[in-house]
């Protein structure tokens, strides 16, 4: 992988980061309580999802 191809794959999983962490912390608090998760930790979840 070139630099420029390492850059491109960190600014892409920055904003599929940003969305899920913005989805998260939007959906309504039933809708997490059944998930099993607060919307407080939409942060963690969300990087556990893109980042691994």
């Amino acid at each position: 992988m070139t630099v420029l191809s390492n850059v491109r794959n960190a600014i892409e999983k920055r904003v599929a980061y940003k969305r899920l962490k913005h989805e998260l912390e939007a959906m309504p608090v039933e809708t997490a309580i059944d998930l099993g998760m607060f919307r407080e930790d939409a942060g963690k979840v969300a990087a556990k999802a893109i980042y691994g």
